[in-house]
């Protein structure tokens, strides 16, 4: 039976098959796996907020989509994965609430998600799925025994990318 490693709100983990990885309950938060195929080796962010030079506290580096990655990356490097073959998939950044007068600063989900894009960009991690937007939220699971992100929702049923 392969331990399941849970990941909570604003934390990333890394682990190697047969371990899982799953963060539950994502809204306008992005979750971001990363997975090396050869080693089996992968990580499970859960991202608040996009950028942590605009936050009043950043103490927690897991909190935000331009410090979780990085470490993240590095923490799997750690472990024996190779830079070259990591991919991303992500899933979540959803405007869960309506607002009649909305700003930008109000556009959490899809700020996460531009964010999120734009650093694995920049730390050339290629994305090769995306479940991101709509109103809903979701609950992921990295299996790494082969990569699998099982994304889960209430309404939207269930999907493998």
């Amino acid at each position: 039976m392969s331990e399941l490693i849970k990941v909570g709100m604003a934390d990333y983990k890394v682990g190697r098959y047969p371990a899982n990885l799953i963060s539950y309950g994502l809204g306008s938060c992005v979750g971001i796996a990363l997975y090396d195929p050869f080693t089996k080796i992968g990580g499970l962010a859960h991202i608040m907020l996009p950028d942590s030079t605009q936050a009043r506290s950043a103490e927690n580096p897991a909190k935000f989509a331009d410090t979780a990655l990085p470490l993240m990356l590095s923490d799997m490097l750690k472990l024996g994965a190779s830079k070259n073959r990591i991919t991303a998939k992500i899933a979540g950044g959803s405007q869960m609430f309506t607002f009649a007068n909305a700003t930008d600063i109000m556009r959490v989900g899809e700020r996460n998600s531009e964010a999120v894009r734009s650093m694995l960009k920049k730390i050339d991690i290629k994305i090769i799925a995306d479940d991101t937007g709509g109103n809903y939220g979701r609950t992921v699971e990295l299996k790494l025994e082969n990569g699998i992100y099982k994304v889960k929702t209430i309404d939207k049923g269930e999907k493998e990318l």
